[in-house]
């Protein structure tokens, strides 16, 4: 059986940006600076990679003040959501293949 590597999807090929669905799929919202936190990163870094999925539709971003200071959260949109999990299950076939279990 061959393995469709198309299934994989290009935006998720950079560890940062497979970092951040992770995060922003294994929870709710995630504000910039515990993403920042998590990945160890920086804030150019983060930002670009943020950009990127965002760009697909794959993130979602919420502005708003907490008290007097802005607040930038992310979240997993729909699209991003179906896509990533696409992708988990292309590279688990993947995996699988190479280990004789699929």
């Amino acid at each position: 059986m061959k393995v469709d590597i198309h299934k994989l999807n290009k935006a998720f090929e950079n560890r940062v940006r497979l970092g951040i669905m992770s995060a922003l799929i294994a929870g709710e919202a995630m504000d910039f600076n515990r993403l920042k936190e998590l990945l160890d990163v920086t804030d150019g870094n983060l930002a670009s990679h943020l950009k990127a999925l965002e760009k697909e539709a794959f993130i979602e971003v919420q502005k708003s003040f907490v008290g007097r200071k802005p607040n930038t959260k992310y979240l997993a949109t729909r699209a991003g959501k179906k896509a990533f999990a696409a992708h988990i299950d292309a590279l688990e076939a993947l995996i699988k293949k190479q280990t004789g279990r699929g």
